[in-house]
């Protein structure tokens, strides 16, 4: 068995092609720079369509140059090769990254998921699961976003070598290329009719889906068989101008993006038609083929890892900066080299069982054993790694059920809502310690496995069914909401009603806290939460706004006659003006003598939060039953 392994080696370097690395590192290097600044090259995000067009071009030349009469060595051979290029650089990744952001991150959770996921090939159904928005700015502080392609390309991993297999190709049958051909290309056609319908109607998921991304990989495969098939068909693309054709790309990068699926289309057309041009007489293959550019290709995969993720942990740190650029930069190259010297390339090319099966089964353990690691670091270390404030941890968007129970005797503070209530979580813990309750913190419905979709009034009453054994008599109940869930039907409002008729013979208190200022959006990727590791002069100045307090008021007026409605008609619940300490003057801004009150368009900061700390203590306990 060794020495077939050995065999598929040279096999594989029998096919290689140094201007295909070359346009890896065209590709890579367009995704680094949209990524440091959109502006900079708009659709450079399109270097990921360039992948899967090469991904699959080298994957069928390589099937064709290992044909097998056997099932199970044919399909054992492929996904052993797979998982060897894959997994031992991602797992490394992962692992360091998951431990990194944890300093930095209070709530990395959903972070965390994602890089379990990446593991298993299935981070892109995860991120279009969370109802992400590739291009938003919880997205960019998100380290394991960029694996979504990974995923993409390991789902077609799964279905490709199936359809090698039975077309014939893999067995070199009488008609296997013919069949292959056909059946491919009706699967593309399929395939780019779903990407149009479904980017024009859900574009999260026409972007992370592997069938809408199928065709992509699949018309690297048409252009093998194709220049395989046909001299003819080899010679014309030939004759192509591959200059022209690699500044056609990079032009088509500067498109807007409501342009987006024709940019998409026109990317992988021209990279379909530049890869078939290519050759050593023209100049586009002189520069790919540079030892430099083609180093650059042969780390790509590694840095296309290590990029993402310096850039997320800088966006939660000092943030990307003209000045933090170059350093960024060499953090970036050194951790790829680094990765694709002594982990990727190694690993992937040396033997280590004498058996594929055990190969396989070594890797899946491995890919197990980080993903253990990663829910230790996730539940039972959570939080323990965070090196900021450490009130921060407790006032988050969404950080989930917080509950500190130590002694059921004394008065609880239920904190319920959304993302609103959880900014709130910093100074309620800071209460609770220094007024002897017990806390417990249910934004969004999170720690209950509640999504905000499944039901307004869910997320508050589920809450209620979990603890309706252990409300008493001098409980505080803090509700609260974004100003925009006031609106139309008021379902906040409902489900709060609901909540108060079940409860209301308790004896607890019941708080409403007013809606907090909103901003304009800020620029994405800014974070502007002050830490150590982030301080005053690292944060964009964007982050500094300010807004008139009349036309906040005047596009808000539905919203606040609901919560009026809502107060005269329950009396037992008493109202919290925190909007007017917020934005005591005419003009509301969110920052206090430099010091930012919020970490994005409408939540609040710990800072922010504390700064009501005294007038919430004494409207919550100036009247508190002791106990």
């Amino acid at each position: 068995m060794s020495k077939t392994l050995k065999i598929d080696n040279s096999a594989s370097k029998s096919n290689y092609r140094k201007d295909i690395d070359g346009l890896r590192a065209f590709a890579v290097i367009a995704v680094i720079i949209n990524h440091f600044n959109k502006e900079l090259l708009p659709g450079g995000y399109l270097g990921v369509d360039i992948f899967f067009v090469i991904s699959g071009f080298v994957i069928t030349s390589s099937l064709n140059e290992r044909p097998s009469k056997n099932f199970k060595d044919f399909i054992s051979g492929f996904y052993e090769r797979r998982l060897k290029r894959l997994v031992p650089a991602l797992s490394v990744f992962v692992l360091i990254t998951s431990i990194l952001v944890c300093f930095f991150n209070p709530s990395p959770g959903v972070a965390l998921r994602t890089g379990i996921a990446s593991l298993f090939g299935i981070s892109n159904l995860y991120l279009l699961q969370q109802s992400t928005d590739y291009f938003s700015q919880s997205t960019q502080l998100n380290v394991f976003t960029q694996t979504w392609s990974l995923g993409v390309e390991e789902q077609f991993y799964i279905l490709f070598p199936l359809l090698i297999w039975c077309s014939g190709f893999g067995r070199q049958t009488k008609n296997g290329e013919r069949t292959l051909f056909l059946t491919v290309l009706g699967l593309t056609i399929a395939s780019l009719i779903a990407f149009i319908y479904l980017y024009i109607n859900n574009q999260s998921a026409a972007y992370f889906l592997m069938p809408t991304r199928f065709w992509e990989m699949s018309s690297g495969c048409l252009l093998f068989l194709l220049m395989k098939k046909s001299p003819l068909v080899k010679e014309r693309f030939k004759s192509m101008p591959s200059s022209l054709l690699l500044l056609l790309i990079i032009a088509i990068m500067y498109l807007p993006s409501f342009l987006a699926i024709g940019s998409t289309i026109s990317v992988v057309a021209l990279t379909f038609i530049l890869i078939g041009s290519l050759t050593n007489k023209k100049a586009a293959y002189k520069i790919l083929t540079n030892p430099r550019v083609n180093f650059i290709g042969l780390i790509s995969y590694s840095l296309y890892l290590w990029h993402w993720g310096v850039l997320s942990l800088s966006r939660w740190t000092i943030g990307i900066h003209w000045w933090s650029f170059p350093f960024q930069l060499l953090v970036i190259f050194l951790l790829s080299a680094a990765s694709y010297k002594w982990i990727e390339k190694p690993l992937r090319n040396g033997i280590w069982f004498e058996r594929r099966w055990k190969n396989i089964l070594f890797i899946t353990k491995v890919m197990f054993l980080v993903s253990l690691s990663l829910v230790a670091i996730g539940r039972p270390l959570k939080g323990r790694l965070y090196t900021g404030d450490p009130y921060n941890k407790w006032n988050l968007r969404g950080y989930g059920e917080t509950k500190i129970i130590n002694n059921i005797v004394r008065p609880t503070i239920f904190l319920l809502g959304d993302s609103h209530a959880g900014h709130y979580g910093a100074v309620m813990q800071y209460l609770s310690n220094k007024e002897d309750f017990n806390f417990i913190m249910h934004p969004q419905g999170e720690g209950l496995n509640i999504k905000k979709e499944k039901g307004t009034i869910e997320l508050i009453l589920a809450p209620l069914r979990k603890y309706k054994n252990i409300f008493k008599k001098g409980d505080i109940v803090i509700l609260s909401s974004n100003i925009g869930e006031y609106r139309g039907k008021g379902e906040f409002l409902n489900a709060y009603k609901t909540f108060i008729k079940n409860t209301n013979k308790i004896g607890m208190k019941y708080y409403l806290i007013s809606p907090t200022p909103i901003f304009d959006v800020f620029k994405k990727g800014d974070t502007c939460q002050e830490e150590w590791y982030r301080p005053k002069w690292a944060i964009a100045s964007i982050c500094l706004t300010q807004k008139n307090k009349n036309d906040w008021i005047d596009s808000n007026n539905d919203s606040l006659i609901s919560i009026n409605k809502f107060l005269l008609s329950n009396p037992e619940v008493s109202y919290i003006d925190t909007f007017s300490i917020l934005c005591p003057d005419q003009i509301c801004r969110n920052h206090d003598n430099q010091s930012l009150m919020y970490k994005d368009a409408h939540h609040l900061t710990s800072y922010g939060a504390m700064k009501m700390s005294k007038v919430l203590e004494t409207l919550l306990f100036s009247n508190q039953v002791n106990f």
